[in-house]
């Protein structure tokens, strides 16, 4: 049984209203731009309790940051909130960084991306015999922007691990032929990404016979 509590916004008796700063009544988030300003020009929201906005820890620690240095440094970073890697910590981890499948077609659209996904059966799975084809790795290319990838998931052994180190390469604009072109560390789970052949258009089969 998964119990997901969430979080609450509790932005309801903080005064927001008096100073006109609006809210989603439903929830309590507040809505801002891309630069985390509200309604109101000279009050700023960072964290859980934007509209629409991860609830992550490090993603409002480095919105903060980026915010402040925007105020008060000269820089106009933005938080990057799409490039954002996060992991489900179940006993067999699911991890990704960008978009989901659907969220990529509806931004790019179902013709300008190419998917590719595999199974794959960890090495430490081999001794005890356990099931070659429940880990499972996709990306989401880009084909109108030299097939950069927009998407990675990864459900198998450390897959926080493994999409920690990939959000980085997405971060410098990785594409399909530059994971083409890294040699892979054999054997890894993260090996993988950098095999992948098969694309979800083809229909082929991506069941695994070994490691």
């Amino acid at each position: 049984v998964l119990i997901a509590v969430g979080r609450d916004a509790c932005t309801r008796n903080i005064g927001l209203q008096t100073i006109g700063v609006k809210i989603n009544e439903k929830n309590g988030k507040v809505p801002v731009n891309d630069e985390e300003q509200t309604n109101v020009p000279y009050v700023y929201a960072i964290g859980d309790i934007l509209e629409g906005k991860l609830e992550l820890t490090p993603v409002a620690i480095q919105a903060g940051r980026l915010l402040a240095q925007r105020l008060y440094g000269g820089s106009s970073r933005k938080c990057d909130y799409i490039n954002v890697p996060t992991t489900v910590f179940t006993p067999l981890e699911y991890g990704c960084c960008g978009f989901p499948e659907e969220r990529a077609i509806d931004e790019y659209g179902e013709q300008n991306l190419e998917v590719y996904h595999t199974l794959f059966w960890p090495l430490e799975w081999t001794v005890p015999g356990r099931d070659n084809n429940t880990c499972y790795a996709k990306i989401i290319c880009n084909k109108q922007d030299n097939n950069r990838v927009v998407g990675l998931h990864v459900l198998g052994p450390n897959a926080g691990e493994v999409t920690q180190g990939f959000a980085a390469a997405m971060k410098c604009g990785l594409t399909k032929e530059l994971l083409d072109e890294t040699i892979g560390i054999h054997p890894t789970c993260a090996e993988v990404f950098t095999t992948m052949n098969i694309t979800k258009s083809s229909g082929q089969d991506i069941t695994q016979k070994g490691c």
